[in-house]
């Protein structure tokens, strides 16, 4: 991994938060992700099972964590199942973790091969009243393909049917949710890090030049400073194209006089930045391209003033919605009148949600009904898109929601139109 060594306090504060949200007499039980066929004899490159990395550390494939607080047995109140390292793994694609590296990355003192799981594990099932499970249950999340988590969950119930089973992914959502400050800190380091992408990008974009070019500058600037590189697919879109929320084609040639929308962050030890700016391709906004740049810029302050935990993201999006209205009042691109006929006029023009939390995934695990708790890291990042002038407009900052007071990790990010003019100039 290119990525500094975590703490491993933060795995042992984690797994602790967890075992303490257990009925009693239940075992919890986490598999790492599969390795993902590409084509031929080739696998995408691998990224762990998000609660299974906040909970070990262990970012390799063929790992099964075992939580078990009330098991008769000490040794297996916590244990680890990791890949068996040989000689023909080591010379072709590196030595695996041993046992005494599982201890020195997790803090977990018992460690078994993971070949050995169901053998090993037989008679602590027997003794465990409950099961604890884990999927994905991010209500974002469709997918026709099977995955590592319900492969191994049916696996598992298949084995021991007579057992009281229960969804870990709601306890996991809460406790991932509300960040431990070495989190933050390592939040704070994929930020700085696409930082150093966006400012590379303003001195590069000029008419000419190509999205994929672009695109190219930042992940240099990503790789060289220790991160995996892109956190999702960059979004590098100029002119028309930025009226595509998802586009990533990324292979249009800027033209002088469009602005250029660009969505990146940086992943840095599994956690990810998330940075949305729109600049002009020949370094200069239009009157127009100005107007609805700071029209989107006042209702982003709108949301960021109003941000706070103990509020209810649907509740929060409904408010900063209210002032998009009159922002699109302003444009022209509504009136009044038709405003009142129609508070939701505004998802013509603004057609997504104001923020989503952060963390090991960039639309990070939430409860989207329940009061955001203190210490939680969100986006902010209101847009407008009107396709028939070619013009599309988000700017996204991250923050980190806090009773003590929020933070914005990205205050020091050139946000202002004479910012990014200058700067494109300089």
């Amino acid at each position: 991994m290119k990525y500094n060594n975590i703490n491993k306090d933060l795995f042992i504060r984690n797994r602790s938060k967890l075992s303490a949200q257990l009925a009693s007499g239940t075992m919890a039980l986490f598999h790492s992700n599969h390795e993902t066929p590409r084509n031929g004899d080739a696998f995408f490159s691998f990224r762990q099972q998000s609660d299974l990395f906040y909970l070990t550390g262990i970012d390799q494939e063929d790992t099964i964590l075992v939580l078990f607080p009330d098991c008769p047995n000490p040794q297996f109140r916590e244990v680890v199942f990791v890949k068996e390292t040989n000689e023909q793994i080591a010379v072709w694609d590196g030595a695996k973790l041993n046992p005494e590296q599982v201890l020195e990355t997790s803090g977990i003192q018992s460690v078994f091969w993971f070949h050995e799981f169901w053998n090993t594990m037989h008679a602590i099932f027997l003794m465990a009243e409950g099961i604890g499970l884990n999927l994905n249950e991010n209500d974002r999340f469709l997918s026709r393909v099977s995955y590592s988590n319900l492969d191994f969950c049916n696996e598992v119930k298949h084995r021991y049917p007579l057992h009281r089973y229960s969804r870990l992914a709601s306890t996991m959502a809460r406790l991932r949710m509300s960040k431990e400050d070495i989190e933050i800190e390592l939040l704070k380091e994929a930020i700085s890090i696409t930082k150093k992408g966006l400012m590379r990008a303003l001195k590069f974009v000029k008419p000419g030049v190509w999205e994929y070019e672009i695109e190219a500058e930042i992940i240099h600037e990503f790789i060289r400073n220790r991160s995996k590189g892109f956190a999702f697919d960059p979004i590098i879109a100029t002119g028309k194209n930025a009226t595509t929320l998802h586009y990533i084609d990324n292979n249009k040639q800027c033209q002088d006089g469009d602005l250029l929308l660009m969505d990146f962050g940086a992943e840095y030890a599994n956690y990810n930045g998330d940075l949305t700016r729109c600049i002009p391709v020949n370094g200069k906004f239009s009157q127009r391209q100005k107007d609805v740049y700071n029209s989107v810029l006042a209702i982003h302050r709108f949301a960021k003033s109003i941000l706070k935990p103990g509020l209810i993201l649907p509740n929060y999006h409904g408010e900063v919605a209210k002032f998009a209205n009159e922002e699109l009042v302003k444009l022209g691109l509504f009136t009044s009148q038709e405003i009142k006929d129609n508070p939701r006029s505004y998802l013509k023009y603004f057609m997504h949600g104001t923020s989503h939390h952060l963390g090991l995934d960039v639309h990070d695990v939430m409860h989207r009904f329940e009061p955001i708790p203190d210490r939680s890291v969100l986006t902010i990042e209101p847009g407008i898109y009107i396709p028939q002038e070619g013009i599309g407009i988000r700017i996204e900052n991250d923050l980190l929601i806090a009773h003590s007071g929020n933070i914005d990790f990205m205050e020091d990010f050139p946000i202002e139109v004479e910012e990014i003019e200058t700067l494109m100039h300089s």
